[in-house]
């Protein structure tokens, strides 16, 4: 556990100096995470104006909930898309502009648009299931989401790089999980670790600051509280920064096997063994 959790700081720093060097990545899941709250607000609005549930979950409802699945991943796969592309091109010495990242995801958009259907049919998948009255029907829905998310994490630097479909480049993301990383999955663990962990801390920090401001008033708690979401909102923009650099960084050493700049201290090759 102490090594692992070593591994995961260790991945963190390499991923934010790469950040560093060129912050405008971020921007890259800051406008995307606008645009999924811009999505979500449409279909709040359009659900509740058109009383599209007023008569239970039905068949309409399905397709509904498909609707704003695939709304929400065309999104995030997009910008995702845009963010490894500039990425990419960070990790080989360039210095890659917004332009750059928004016209590799451009170039595939068909097959992102591809994905994000498939994406958006597991989803309805996986909720009917995590919604289930049987517990054991959550269990095996819980499971497969985290195959699923372990299965897909290099699907957008499949996508952005090469000429393949969205199912082919599942499938290659797939193959290149189960002869590189095995159950190492540091990515997904790793960056989750640290930032579980930071997050845990903040909002700890932050309900103390706003007990402490609510006894002068009210108005100063809600300030308080205003500026700790911010922070966390901040600390989920780096995070989704940083995993695509990272997802950039797994997806160069696995299809070339070499290491990029700065990435070098996470013994990269010990992750990539045949399991």
């Amino acid at each position: 556990m102490i090594e692992k959790f070593s591994r995961s700081w260790e991945l963190v720093k390499a991923s934010a100096a790469v950040l560093r060097s060129d912050k405008e990545l971020m921007l890259f899941p800051l406008i995307s995470g606008a645009a999924t709250l811009l999505v979500l607000a449409t279909f709040l609005s359009t659900v509740i104006g058109w009383r599209v549930f007023e008569h239970g979950f039905g068949a309409s409802g399905v397709v509904w909930m498909f609707l704003f699945y695939f709304c929400q991943y065309a999104v995030i796969i997009f910008f995702n898309s845009a963010l490894v592309g500039a990425a990419m091109i960070r990790l080989q010495g360039g210095d890659p502009t917004l332009a750059d990242g928004f016209g590799a995801a451009k170039a595939r958009l068909p097959a992102i648009l591809g994905y994000a259907a498939i994406a958006a049919t597991v989803g309805v998948v996986l909720k009917r299931l995590k919604d289930d009255d049987h517990f054991l029907v959550r269990l095996l829905g819980g499971g497969l989401g985290t195959a699923w998310t372990l299965a897909t994490f290099l699907v957008v630097p499949v996508l952005v790089s090469q000429e393949v479909t969205p199912v082919e480049a599942l499938k290659r993301s797939m193959r290149l999980l189960k002869r590189t990383w095995g159950e190492n999955a540091i990515g997904n663990v790793g960056m989750g670790m640290a930032f579980g962990l930071i997050s845990f801390v903040v909002i700890a920090v932050g309900l103390l600051f706003a007990y402490v401001a609510a006894h002068f008033s009210i108005a100063a708690a809600v300030v308080v509280g205003a500026l700790f979401v911010g922070v966390l909102l901040l600390l989920g923009v780096y995070q989704a920064a940083l995993s695509g650099i990272y997802s950039a960084a797994l997806y160069r050493y696995a299809t070339e096997h070499e290491t990029p700049p700065g990435f070098e201290a996470l013994r990269l090759e010990s992750a990539f063994e045949a399991r």
